[in-house]
């Protein structure tokens, strides 16, 4: 015979099939938020329960026949590969008569000086490059007078301006509105071809991909020197995002990951790895980096300060505040109780801000409000592990876990004022990243993972220095090649915008027919 259930085996039964229900149900309603949910933290104010709601003025729902489909099948052919109409090399440029073109002419040194009675101009050189504009394309013409000497019958050639890379079809212009487009704007090279194509400019798409892997070479060593000065910081707040970058197999791509630095001054370098391991930080940060690191829950930094001499880990309590909303669909009522202690600290972070206080002032504030809110918040926090009906896999156990594991690093922004309570100007300085990815999706190779860092950490810094990328990566790649090494860090956004900004180099579409600027 069969043994009989037992009372209390039908209880425990029961009570695991309940807590499968409620992981099933918290998965669901977070996909449910993942699709459909909103983005941004801000809370919403409850509604109105008098206020009816809009499927109550409907009625009740009108069942719709199916209608009747048709199956069509068909077959396809392979297509033979072609060799496509574009290709063309990089000293090449073809374009129709609908491109405008606008014509530079090249004065002759031989024609000013003491015997330019002596010369003739016997015929004219015609150098042509692709200028971008704004919302167009224009061909720059560049006349240059080949001239011969009267009595010696020696024939010379005006030299064409000087370009950013020697014998190349694009004149500056077209450089930084590849990079612009691509990387602040998220417009992939496959479209901006396509643009190109549409404006009758017959360009192949390989060329496009070495004008931006070439340019953006020449910025290396800006954002080597940026780096430095990052890592010169007290205060260094640091995050990690992934990017596909290089294949994996057939079908596949690999997962790296960005770990971009934030600085004090308000500059921003996205460094690049091949996984999420340790050993990053202590390529990037060891020997070079001591004081605060403010981070997210990630266990990796608080290890590394830990083992660390000189290193103090700070903790994000925005990564904190999600832990508790991850929660709310389980526990609303306690969980709208530890959201509102967390917003209290902003609060108080908004009036420093309001009043301006900094230093001693701000510390000081922070203590006398701030503290005495952590400090409770913490001893509800221990309450809540108390708490009987609260079982060990519930939401809101973990997120008090979550916080009491790191008390320590939450506490680091309550002695030190130079330390934000939250990395959330980190998160907003990266975003280019994930909206990036939506576009571009992924990166063929490592090395252009590394590239996209390298450019994303000029113009994002340009931003948050107020400096206008374009005109900045403009300057930059012209005066590269002439600006002293040894000197390098003048050439990042924080001390270009006081020492060139006023006057930067330009290129030549600004010129007018007679050399003047339009």
């Amino acid at each position: 015979m069969s043994q009989q259930p037992t009372y209390a085996s039908v209880l425990e039964e029961n009570s695991a099939l309940k807590s499968e229900r409620d992981a099933l149900k918290r998965q669901v309603d977070w996909f449910q938020k993942q699709m459909f949910g909103q983005k941004s933290e801000r809370r919403l104010v409850e509604a109105n329960p008098q206020q009816l709601a809009l499927e109550s003025l409907l009625g009740e729902p009108v069942a719709i026949e199916p209608v009747a489909s048709e199956t069509i099948t068909y077959q396809r052919g392979k297509a033979k590969k072609q060799r496509p109409d574009d290709c063309v090399h990089d000293t090449g440029l073809r374009f129709n008569d609908n491109v405008p073109v606008q014509v530079i002419p090249v004065p002759a040194p031989e024609l000013s000086g003491p015997d330019a009675d002596q010369y003739d101009i016997i015929s004219t050189k015609v150098t042509c490059r692709l200028a971008q504009r704004p919302a167009s394309y224009v061909v720059l013409q560049y006349e240059q007078p080949v001239v011969k000497h009267r009595h010696s019958e020696k024939i010379t050639t005006a030299a064409a301006p000087a370009a950013v890379f020697d014998q190349s079809l694009a004149d500056v212009s077209l450089l930084v509105g590849l990079l612009v487009d691509k990387f602040l704007y998220h417009l992939p090279l496959y479209r901006q071809h396509q643009r190109l194509a549409q404006a009758g400019i017959t360009l192949s798409r390989a060329t496009l991909t070495n004008l931006v892997k070439n340019s953006i070479s020449l910025l290396r060593p800006i954002v080597s020197a940026q780096l430095d000065h990052v890592l010169q910081s007290k205060v260094l707040a640091i995050d990690e995002t992934p990017i596909k970058a290089s294949r994996a197999g057939k079908g596949k791509m690999k997962t790296g990951w960005f770990w971009p630095v934030y600085g004090e001054d308000d500059e921003i370098v996205f460094t690049y790895a091949d996984s999420r391991a340790r050993q990053h930080l202590d390529d990037v940060l060891n020997h070079h980096f001591s004081g605060t690191l403010l981070s997210d829950g990630y266990a990796a930094y608080a290890r590394y300060a830990k083992q660390t001499a000189g290193i103090t880990h700070a903790q994000c309590w925005t990564h904190t505040r999600r832990q508790f909303i991850e929660a709310e669909s389980s526990e609303r009522v306690l969980v709208a109780k530890a959201l509102d202690r967390i917003g209290e600290l902003y609060g108080v972070e908004k009036h420093i801000k309001a009043k301006r206080l900094d230093n001693e002032k701000k510390r000081d504030y922070r203590l006398q409000h701030s503290k005495p809110v952590v400090d409770e918040f913490f001893e509800w926090c221990e309450d809540r592990l108390l708490d009987p009906e609260l079982l060990p896999d519930n939401p809101l156990i973990k997120a008090v876990n979550y916080t009491l594991a790191r008390r320590d690093a939450l506490r680091v922004f309550l002695e030190d004022p130079a330390v934000p309570p939250d990395t959330n100007h980190l998160e907003s300085a990266l975003r280019p990243i994930p909206m990036g990815r939506r576009n571009w999706l992924f990166c063929w190779t490592e090395l252009g993972a590394e590239h996209v860092g390298i450019i994303q950490s000029l113009m994002t810094t340009c931003k948050l220095q107020g400096v206008d990328p374009y005109v900045y990566l403009t300057d930059v790649l012209q005066r590269v090649s002439v600006h002293p090494a040894s000197d390098v860090e003048s050439l990042t956004p924080r001390l270009w915008k006081d020492k060139f900004a006023n006057n930067p180099m330009r290129s030549d579409l600004k010129l007018g027919v007679n050399g003047g600027l339009e």
